[in-house]
């Protein structure tokens, strides 16, 4: 019972470490190297006309990545 409690004990912190990690440093998650550009995909999505809610992601993230010069 002593070797488990160790064991979780030993993966807990390891958890609160990475979770700290990435409260501050505020990035997004990545994906491995490659990924489907690899097997030749460019894209998840390979459609000709996106549907609206496409749009409407790619016109709010066009809008955030403006430089705020107060948070400089």
């Amino acid at each position: 019972m002593t070797i488990f409690l160790i064991t979780f004990g030993f993966f807990l912190v390891i958890v609160v470490a990475m979770a700290v990690g990435y409260i501050f440093q505020q990035k997004t998650l990545a994906g491995s190297c490659g990924g489907l550009s690899t097997i030749g995909i460019e894209k998840a999505c390979d459609c000709e006309n996106p549907c609206e809610k496409r749009k409407e992601r790619e016109r709010k993230a066009a809008q955030q990545q403006t430089i705020d010069i107060k948070n400089i």
